[in-house]
């Protein structure tokens, strides 16, 4: 039997999240059976697993026997209604083997392969073989895990950038494993890269690795230091992770106030470059608040990895596959806090700490476990 994690909100507000069996996947000629080595825990995951992750507390989570289960306060699980009496399945990504094939697929049987949006918090896998990245040759499950979501994302803001025509990126909580390939991808490619982050051990980190525009939004200069920076770098575009609270309007007061100080001419309706702030994350789950203070050539709006892959098309994808898996254990290198199996998933000290957003803390699912 396959096993696999399913999350299931009941309509009176009860969520249980345990671990199944399942048939045996068989695939169909064009498919593939993916025998599932490692997943990590992304954010997104813990989205589907729990639904608001800041809820998350000891209190609600408790310590009864499996299946886990955890009470929503009425107005969430109405927040919730889409997905009431659903038993979810998870997992964003992963990487495993190829141990079974059909008839046009035999090419890929032992392959270390990548998959994406596949439910990867399962033993086995049944997906088109098209639909997988292929590992190079030595690379192992453990260390293509997370090749996917964090990865394409880094890549796709780069192709975002040029793909609007801005000259530089900012990123805020850049200190994360997603901050660190960008700031690595945007080294090797020249591109300027303001990198946002809260502390200033994490000021230190990302300056190890090459970080050359390193700001602290707890320094009493952040503000001017990001209006210098964005003056140096000329950046009109930022990808927001926190989401809640007044960064985005930090930023586009920034980025007004640099176009300002080089305008030749004042207008009321400020200056003519367009500003665009994209929110990729809710690690603040408060309401985004700013100030109007940035004339009206700007934008805020939500952004997703998937729509620029369409974009890019079947070539450009290859591209970026082909990069991912060329430079995995450098670029796109993930390192792991804890490595846990399926049913520990589910144990309240476990489930406490992978729902909680901080850099370092990334955790790995063995479903062979």
């Amino acid at each position: 039997m396959n096993r696999e994690i399913r999350s299931t909100l009941s309509k009176e507000g009860t969520l249980s999240l345990e671990v199944i069996n399942t048939p045996m996947p068989q695939p169909e000629a064009h498919e593939v059976v993916v025998e599932i080595h490692a997943a990590p825990i992304n954010p997104s995951d813990v989205g589907v697993l729990f639904g608001l992750s800041n809820m998350i507390t000891t209190d609600l989570i408790g310590t009864t026997a499996s299946p886990k289960t955890i009470t929503y306060p009425s107005p969430i699980v109405n927040h919730m209604k889409g997905r009431w009496d659903k038993a979810l399945p998870s997992g964003n990504e992963g990487s495993g083997i190829v141990v079974s094939a059909g008839t046009d697929m035999q090419h890929l049987m032992g392959k270390v392969v990548s998959l994406f949006g596949a439910n990867c918090f399962s033993k086995y896998r049944c997906v088109p073989g098209l639909s997988c990245m292929v590992m190079n040759e030595g690379t192992t499950p453990d260390q293509a895990a997370a090749s996917c979501v964090n990865p394409y994302t880094a890549l796709a803001m780069v192709e975002t950038m040029k793909m609007e025509n801005h000259k530089a990126i900012i990123n805020t909580a850049a200190a994360s494993n997603l901050g660190q390939m960008l700031l690595k991808v945007c080294k090797a490619d020249g591109i300027p890269l303001i990198n946002i982050v809260r502390r200033q051990e994490q000021v230190d980190l990302l300056k190890s690795i090459g970080g050359e525009y390193v700001l602290n939004s707890s320094d009493d200069n952040f503000k001017s230091q990001l209006i210098d920076t964005i003056s140096e770098t000329e950046a009109t575009l930022a990808f927001e992770c926190i989401g809640g609270g007044d960064m985005t309007g930090q930023i586009l007061d920034a980025m007004e106030k640099s176009l300002a100080s080089k305008a030749d001419n004042y207008s009321v309706y400020g200056t003519t470059t367009l500003k665009q702030v994209y929110i990729y994350g809710s690690l603040n789950q408060a309401p985004t608040t700013f100030s109007r203070s940035f004339g009206l050539y700007w934008s805020i709006s939500g952004w997703l990895v998937t729509p620029i892959i369409q974009k890019l098309g079947m070539e450009g994808f290859m591209a970026m596959q082909k990069r991912v898996a060329d430079e995995i254990d450098t670029t796109f290198k993930s390192d792991f806090h804890k490595s846990i199996s399926l049913d520990e998933m589910c144990e309240p000290d476990h489930i406490i700490e992978y729902v909680k957003a901080g850099s370092g803390k990334k955790y790995l699912v063995k479903p062979q476990s």
